[in-house]
């Protein structure tokens, strides 16, 4: 597979940093899988880093060349990660820590992705915004259904507040499932934390790769996502994967994983 890849991570202005982030190739699938943890739930950090772990551990442990139904694979990891996290001790009047969690699998020049929460996975063309995960919140649900528009969405006060995550409460999980995409040469997939994509428009972000290296985009984007939030800046995660003939060849006889040390 020829791909190029970036992660990175700002605290921005909270007292801890509760997002993780990794990625795991092997000659014939990628794996990519972002968690933020909640900061409203106990030991948030700690459900983002099982989350991360936990589809990390299933894809290093997977023996065959190719996954037989890719999307189950993503359901699975998934699941397993909620029950593990709801394995933890927690706050009973709090709940369980919680997390989001975005992961995309590519196989076969082909990306399957599934999410809960509002992390979000964009599919960037020709600078624009292909496809993109939907937000698991009142606010998303809201813009659905026509009573505030996009603009609102995005700067709405209760825009953080999520209706689906691992952990917190048992019933409130559920895997959403995008439609799975073809990729084509030159194509980004930028994978974000709320505090990431919460500053700008889907097409600012869309933009914010089209002339820079791949690395240095991500690095920028993160940068002014931190100064337009003015002293209140959630944690700001991302990684990004540049797609096609142009990029580097990744080719290993063993399974590599790179999670990022996140303090």
């Amino acid at each position: 597979m020829k791909f190029s890849v970036h992660q990175a991570s700002l605290i921005g202005d909270r007292k801890y940093n509760q997002d993780r982030v990794a990625y795991a190739y092997s000659n014939d699938a990628l794996l990519l899988v972002l968690a933020d943890g909640m900061g409203g739930h106990l030991h948030g950090e700690l459900a983002a880093a099982m989350a991360v772990e936990s589809c990390m551990e299933l894809f290093v442990q997977h023996l065959d060349a190719t996954f037989a139904d890719p999307q189950a694979f993503l359901t699975d990891a998934m699941r397993h990660a909620h029950q593990r996290i709801m394995q933890l001790p927690h706050d009973k009047d709090v709940g369980f820590p919680g997390t989001t969690c975005v992961v995309a699998l590519i196989q076969n020049g082909t990306v399957y992705v599934a999410h809960a929460g509002d992390s979000r996975l964009y599919v960037l063309r020709e600078q624009a915004v292909l496809s993109r995960t939907r937000d698991h919140s009142m606010v998303q649900q809201w813009f659905d259904w026509g009573v505030i528009s996009e603009e609102e969405a995005r700067i709405h006060p209760r825009r953080n507040q999520i209706t689906n995550c691992l952990g917190g409460i048992e019933d409130m999980f559920y895997v959403e499932s995008a439609t799975p995409l073809e990729l084509r040469q030159g194509d980004i997939l930028l994978l974000g934390s709320d505090g990431l994509w919460g500053p700008f428009s889907d097409q600012e972000l869309a933009e914010s790769f089209a002339l820079l290296p791949l690395a240095k985009s991500l690095d920028n984007l993160m940068v002014r996502a931190y100064e337009r939030e003015s002293g209140h800046a959630d944690n700001i995660t991302g990684l990004a994967v540049a797609w096609g003939e142009d990029e580097h060849d990744h080719v290993t006889e063993h399974t590599v994983s790179h999670a990022l040390e996140i303090g």
